[in-house]
This record gives C-alpha cells, sequence and structure tokens, in this order.
C-alpha cells in the first residue's frame, strides 16, 4: 500500500505486521490470478511486484516459478518480513509514485490490492505509468475492492484507513483507458481470517500492455 493523507498506510501496515499476511494469504482467487499469470510469463521474466507486503503469497509464488521479482512496499515492516519470507527476490521501502523506474524494463507487474489508499486520480496515473514501465506486450495483474467509494473513513482490521475505490465496470474502464487490454477478469467474495474481517469483495483483473 501506499501513502496518502490521514493515517498513512505505512503506519497502518508498520502495525499489521504479519497479521496481514495470515489474513489474506489464503485468498483462492489470488493465487487463481497468480496461476494465471505465471502461466502466461516466459522463463525468468523480470516482475514488479507493487505493495509487496511480506512477500506472501505474490513475491514467493513469482520467485518459486523462476521469475526475477523486485518488490515495492512504503511499509518498512512489511519490507522487512519479506526480505525474511522471500530471500529470492528483492525489496524496497519506497512510495512507488516517487520511485523511479525505467521505461519498458519489466515483462509483468503486480499490483495486488495496493491502490485502496491512493485518490482516484493517483491511481489512474500510476497505473498509466505502470504500462510505460512493461515492456510491449508485458502483462499486468491488479486486483482491487470494487466499490463506489471516495475518500471514505472506515476501520480496516482495528486500524483507521482513508478509502477510494471505483466500481467494477469503472475500474476495468480505468485500467484500458490506461493503456491495457483486459484479458480477464475475476470477481470473489473473501473473508479475511481475522476477528474484525466481513465479507468484502474483489476483483482481478488480467491485462496486456496495448
Amino acid at each position: 500500500m501506499d501513502e496518502t493523507s490521514g493515517t498513512s498506510a505505512a503506519a497502518v501496515f508498520d502495525a499489521l505486521g504479519a497479521q496481514y499476511e495470515r489474513a489474506f494469504a489464503g485468498s483462492p482467487a489470488h493465487r487463481d490470478s497468480l496461476r494465471e499469470l505465471t502461466g502466461h510469463l516466459a522463463p525468468h521474466s523480470r516482475v514488479l511486484d507493487v505493495g509487496s507486503g511480506t512477500g506472501r503469497p505474490t513475491a514467493e509464488a513469482l520467485v518459486a516459478a523462476g521469475h526475477e521479482v523486485h518488490g515495492v512496499d512504503v511499509s518498512p515492516v512489511m519490507v522487512e518480513l519479506a526480505a525474511r519470507q522471500v530471500p529470492g527476490a528483492s525489496f524496497v521501502r519506497a512510495d512507488v509514485r516517487e520511485l523511479v523506474l525505467a521505461e519498458e524494463s519489466f515483462d509483468a507487474v503486480c499490483v495486488y490490492f495496493s491502490l485502496l489508499q491512493m485518490t482516484r486520480a493517483e491511481q489512474a496515473a500510476l497505473l498509466a505509468r505502470l504500462a510505460r514501465v512493461l515492456r510491449p506486450g508485458g502483462l499486468l495483474s491488479v486486483a482491487t475492492v470494487p466499490l463506489d467509494v471516495e475518500g471514505v473513513d472506515g476501520l480496516f482490521m482495528g486500524r483507521p484507513v482513508r478509502v477510494t475505490s471505483f466500481d467494477a465496470p469503472a475500474f476495468t474502464a480505468l485500467v484500458a483507458d490506461c493503456g491495457f487490454t483486459v484479458l480477464s477478469e475475476h470477481g470473489a467474495l473473501f473473508v479475511p481470517d481475522h476477528p474484525d474481517a466481513t465479507p468484502e469483495p474483489h476483483l482481478f483483473l488480467h491485462c496486456r500492455r496495448d
């Protein structure tokens, strides 16, 4: 996750640490999305994991499939956990909106639930930038919580957060407008493994850079 006004994503995820992994790493739809991505990647592909969290399941699955993974997360606690749990990948603590990334330098980008604490304009700008970071024909796996909300304050696993998102049709259209062809779209309802959790809709898109 990345920072916005109010309670920062770094503070939220520093506090949650490994609790976040326990709550979300078991998502069958997330793992299905990773299998779809790895099934279409050439051997030894270079992958950027935006909002890499604890490294599980995303970076771990990609490394196990033989790919070169570079993770970025705004939370130093998450980066430390990821580096320890997935030593075959590299991780950096940074806000991806400010990180220098060479154009056409990655074969794939993963953005699993890493946009929700950005404004709508920031989400659009980042997705368009990630399209340029991908090589022609490169792949994007992106997931969000498809709700029509903007700047809504709430609680996430007991921590205050401010959330912005799009409903499913609007998010899919945004991704397409940012330079991607949407190859597949999957929705799921997931209950995180946490006492304060409630069922939440998830949307997974598998896309190709135009």
